[in-house]
């Protein structure tokens, strides 16, 4: 094999400690599993589990019947958001009824992987107060992009609530227009 093949393979991730990044989490070949109840009830307890043993805030998040989009802060001298999201999806593929579990490809057997989440993820550093400002809107007004509900408020599993008890958001942001992003944002 020919070293420009290799070097074409490679994963490059951006990796600075106490940054901010946004991840889109996607469930194998698009399953809509995650809002059934008992699942939002396992993610829940997925993200505690993995914030007890590897703190992280979150800042901003959305869980969509097929993928998660969120918006992390890590801790000051840590920049390990893949082992966080590899705790989560495993524990949540490890607990969860083999009724969400898609059919298991060979390569996926071999590996002992179960066909819950696709192998990897979207992440995003953010770059300025803008750039998190716009991710965040993104993240909010995402169910509304997916025509799951008519505003940001109708959909429940969405830190939207959190923003709106704060006062950063009015009830009804999202609503009166369709909000486009820039294409580099969200890019699920």
């Amino acid at each position: 094999m020919n070293k420009y093949y290799l070097n074409f393979m490679e994963y490059r991730r951006a990796k600075t400690p106490g940054a901010t990044y946004f991840f889109t989490v996607v469930t194998y070949n698009r399953q809509k599993i995650l809002c059934e109840p008992e699942n939002i009830d396992l993610l829940r307890k997925a993200f505690r589990y993995v914030m007890q043993k590897h703190s992280f805030k979150i800042d901003a998040i959305v869980i969509l019947p097929d993928h998660i989009h969120s918006l992390w802060t890590l801790p000051e001298n840590d920049a390990n958001f893949s082992t966080r999201w590899r705790l989560i999806k495993s524990y949540f593929s490890r607990q969860c009824d083999s009724q969400y579990q898609g059919k298991i490809s060979t390569s996926r057997q071999n590996k002992g992987e179960k066909a819950v989440w696709q192998r990897r993820f979207w992440e995003h550093q953010i770059q300025s107060d803008r750039d998190f400002a716009n991710h965040v809107e993104y993240i909010h007004y995402n169910p509304v992009h997916h025509r799951l509900v008519t505003a940001p408020s109708y959909w429940e599993y969405s830190s939207f609530h959190r923003y709106v008890k704060a006062g950063i958001y009015d009830q009804m942001w999202g609503s009166s227009e369709k909000l486009i992003f820039d294409s580099n944002i969200g890019r699920e």
